[in-house]
């Protein structure tokens, strides 16, 4: 099973049916999924992975922005989280790095979203590997990812 199909079975599992697109070229960095969907990067939701203290932190941000660790995760948090390879990220969501989906991850993860996505209709997330991408209200990916909304931004 790969990770589009692990993602689908946790999908299936929440009541969420995605309609994933798959894209041979891939999609593993934002502005690829951006090109690929013909939209603003700014509408990527990505998953970036930390290592947290009790289990993965999965911080879903806007693809234009990068994430500020160590001061508004370290306020958030109560702690830094810390930087994380791909072994880890497999390890502690089930998903490759470029593929990791904001949500339906193996193990339960801390979970923040950053307030930017809030503003668009539709935002596109990584749908188990670095091929699928799948379009989601921003309040709907809150409500299945459990995130807190939290400006996350450098």
């Amino acid at each position: 099973m790969d990770g589009h199909e692990q993602w689908l079975s946790k999908c299936e599992k929440m009541g969420y049916s995605p309609k994933a697109k798959y894209y041979a070229e891939g999609t593993r960095t934002s502005q690829d999924a951006a090109d690929q969907l013909g939209c603003d990067v700014a509408h990527i939701a990505k998953s970036i992975v930390f290592a947290g203290e009790d289990g993965a932190v999965v911080v879903i941000t806007s693809g234009v922005n990068r994430v500020e660790r160590k001061r508004k995760l370290k306020r958030l948090l109560g702690y830094k989280p810390s930087m994380t390879d791909a072994e880890y990220i497999i390890k502690n969501t089930g998903y490759s790095p470029g593929g990791v989906p904001p949500f339906g991850h193996i193990k339960p993860c801390t979970v923040l979203m950053d307030e930017d996505l809030m503003q668009y209709d539709i935002v596109w997330g990584a749908g188990g590997t670095a091929q699928t991408v799948f379009p989601i209200e921003p309040k709907d990916l809150l409500s299945l990812s459990g995130a807190t909304v939290a400006d996350v931004k450098q």
